[in-house]
């Protein structure tokens, strides 16, 4: 069975019924009376981030000399930040960073089964920033945590004064770097939607149906607009709906 054919000819009258049989199968979304969706999960979401910013932050500790993590545990503590987890090695450390999703990992550079950049690169992957300690600072070495995404450095013997201010700088980077990455996807999703609107208007002011009379490019996009809004979804997703049923079979 054929699809049914959009009788965008008549858009200039605004008859909404005759443009919303093609998108039947799409979902409409509950929005507010601004347009805005109104869902569970944002609220939720909302309420989670509220508490969060109560809670102290949440660090993981890997040093495989017992004695310094003991001490390095007490100072964070004695900071107010909270330790979820400790490990000996690098392996363990990856794996606990996987386990417990902390805020931030505080990793030596030295460590056995797993040297601290590399395990710091395969926790990074994880989009959770990390601090490493040494006891050398040679530029090669903070040339490769660099290129990983090390967050910090901090070099022994550490006090309580450098460690905090370490630990801040190290996620207040980070969040910016997650903001930026996120305003890009963004601007990258934005693009991605206009041009598919562009296309469907396209399609709209020359259709390939000889019954149709060509839209002007405002009229095609109040068309895209309007159903839009009416059947509550993205204007992407009718801009797609229009290339799928409307444009050139390949």
């Amino acid at each position: 069975m054929s699809a049914p054919r959009l009788p965008f000819r008549h858009f200039g009258r605004l008859q909404p019924d005759k443009f919303t049989p093609f998108l039947d199968g799409i979902s409409q979304q509950p929005r507010g009376s601004d347009g805005v969706e109104l869902t569970s999960v944002w609220f939720s979401n909302k309420v989670n981030g509220m508490l969060q910013e109560s809670v102290s932050r949440r660090v993981l500790v890997a040093e495989d000399e017992a004695l310094i993590r003991m001490d390095l545990v007490e100072t964070l503590t004695d900071l107010g930040y909270t330790v979820v987890a400790q490990a000996g090695n690098g392996e363990e450390a990856v794996a606990l960073a996987i386990e417990h999703k902390p805020d931030i990992c505080v990793l030596d550079v030295k460590m056995p089964k797993l040297d601290g950049i590399s395990a710091a690169e395969k926790i990074i992957e994880q989009k959770i920033p990390v601090i490493l300690l040494t006891a050398f600072s040679q530029r090669e070495l903070v040339q490769r945590a660099a290129e990983v995404g090390v967050m910090n450095f901090l070099v022994k013997p550490w006090s309580q004064s450098e460690l905090m201010p370490a630990i801040e700088i190290a996620l207040a980077r980070h969040e910016h770097m997650t903001t930026l990455e996120e305003d890009v996807r963004e601007l990258q999703e934005r693009f991605e939607a206009r041009k598919l609107i562009d296309r469907a208007k396209s399609i709209l002011m020359s259709p390939s149906n000889p019954d149709s009379t060509p839209m002007s490019e405002p009229d095609a996009f109040r068309a895209i607009q309007k159903i839009s809004m009416d059947k509550r979804v993205t204007m992407q997703q009718v801009a797609q709906t229009i290339i799928d049923q409307l444009g050139p079979k390949k």
